[in-house]
């Protein structure tokens, strides 16, 4: 791209870490070749983002629009992790106004494309109005994204838009290849409210059909070698450019300066054996019940594995159901297993080699992250497309599902100890950790995500010359 205009790209994520994280690795690599990058969220948001290597700062402008107040919107919620799933909507409702900000945002710095998640579906139409390019980033797999069909599908505008819940359930008609991604009846029951208008005055699917409708050009979390047949039927269904990003493995800067959870968890890590630890976290979204949350720990206890388990008890000061553990629970684990109710440093964890394996939510970053650091993976999904991640996966052989029952989702403390022993050190779960060294050339090869970046930049430049 030698002589080539450096670009100015704005990056406008939904309000959500499992979106701001995505489209800030995105924003480095896009950095590290030298266009400039405007990064806009909220300023508590901008504040808790990880810190930005020395040389990358000057090309990534971190932007703070204020988040407008709502009715019922807790003060300082500004993402989905600090308020309980029932009050997102409200959360949705104040990213829509700032509609205006942004407007004014974009009027002022003149980029040459914004790149944007799906809740702002209202923004493509801003950027066209003010001559500016569009693209619609899809953190979401390829097969996610592909199951839920075209944007006239997603609008309900055209003959093969779903009419029931029923309908979710079976792999859709413009599927051409043999697949088992589709959802579970409790999983598509713990996401029907997001098939509906909210008290946003729209639906998700809405959101997402008229993202992708007016955009430019389609941006997805993928790559070719994981999901090619799943990328060219996006390119069928939304008769505009699709671009795989790569899988954006995750990258931190080390400031050298160890945060104090690690110090110990460190400690007690080093202590253990070798690949039989497991590492339990459900992401910045998800939250168990009280039941599952149950069913885990005594699952855990009865694996007799050592384990580490990242629980989040409530999502922000307002939510009333604070998760409890077992009676007596700590204390019949104690010396075996740790329980952090706070933030831990996820990375460092699965790269300690005491780790065995994840016991996770499937949701699309943990998994990155599990395969570059080669952790078997143990699949609870429970929410949104966690369920066909989770069916990606299995057919792949890179994850294996707790059973539950197919209607309420329900599952036993038995099945969770099987399920991990499986895994983590029977013979039987030998395929679930020789997949992981198999995927990691796939899922981290950094010469395979730079060529990526390339292709998508170039896209962007070639896109923008022939307009003008």
């Amino acid at each position: 791209m030698a002589g080539d205009k450096k670009l100015h790209i704005v990056m406008f994520p939904w309000l959500a870490f499992g979106h701001f994280i995505p489209f800030l690795e995105l924003a480095k690599l896009i950095a590290e070749k030298g266009h400039l990058v405007s990064f806009v969220s909220t300023p508590r948001n901008i504040d808790r983002l990880p810190k930005l290597p020395p040389n990358l700062s000057p090309l990534i402008k971190l932007v703070k629009l204020p988040l407008p107040k709502v009715h019922n919107l807790p003060h300082d919620a500004e993402a989905t992790i600090d308020v309980p799933y029932n009050i997102v909507q409200f959360l949705k409702k104040a990213y829509d106004e700032l509609r205006q900000p942004m407007t004014r945002f974009l009027e002022s710095s003149k980029p040459d494309w914004i790149l944007y998640d799906f809740a702002p579906y209202w923004i493509a139409s801003i950027a066209s109005k003010l001559e500016i390019k569009s693209a619609f980033f899809s953190i979401f797999m390829a097969s996610s994204m592909g199951f839920m069909g075209s944007a006239s599908t997603l609008l309900g505008t055209n003959d093969n838009s779903r009419k029931t819940l029923q309908d979710y359930l079976v792999p859709p008609p413009w599927v051409p290849f043999p697949t088992t991604v589709a959802f579970r009846y409790f999983e598509i029951m713990r996401i029907a409210d997001g098939l509906s208008d909210d008290n946003s005055g729209v639906s998700d699917l809405y959101r997402s059909g008229t993202s992708i409708q007016n955009c430019d050009v389609v941006l997805v979390k993928s790559c070719f070698e994981f999901e090619a047949e799943w990328i060219q039927l996006l390119g069928h269904l939304y008769k505009k450019p699709v671009v795989p990003v790569g899988l954006l493995p995750s990258t931190t800067y080390d400031d050298g300066k160890e945060n104090e959870t690690w110090w110990w968890m460190k400690e007690w890590l080093d202590k253990q054996s070798k690949g039989t630890v497991v590492y339990v976290a459900f992401g910045s979204e998800a939250k168990p019940s009280q039941e599952e949350v149950r069913e885990i720990a005594l699952g855990l206890e009865k694996s007799e594995l050592p384990f580490l388990w990242a629980l989040r008890v409530q999502r922000g000061p307002t939510d009333l159901e604070i998760l409890q553990l077992p009676e007596g629970f700590e204390d019949r684990t104690r010396g075996r297993g740790v329980v952090c109710t706070d933030w831990v440093p996820q990375l460092k964890i699965l790269s300690h080699e005491s780790v065995g394996g994840f016991l996770s939510h499937s949701g699309c970053s943990s998994v990155v992250e599990a395969i570059q650091n080669e952790k078997p993976l143990v699949l609870l999904a429970l929410l949104v497309d966690q369920g066909l991640i989770s069916r990606v996966l299995e057919e792949k052989k890179i994850g294996y599902s707790i059973p539950r029952d197919d209607r309420d989702g329900s599952f036993t403390s038995e099945s969770v100890a099987d399920a991990l022993r499986t895994v983590v050190v029977e013979e039987r779960g030998r395929i679930y950790r020789e997949k992981m060294k198999e995927m990691k050339g796939i899922f981290v090869n950094k010469e395979r995500q730079e060529e990526y970046v390339r292709s998508l930049l170039s896209c962007l430049i070639d896109h923008k010359k022939s307009q003008e």
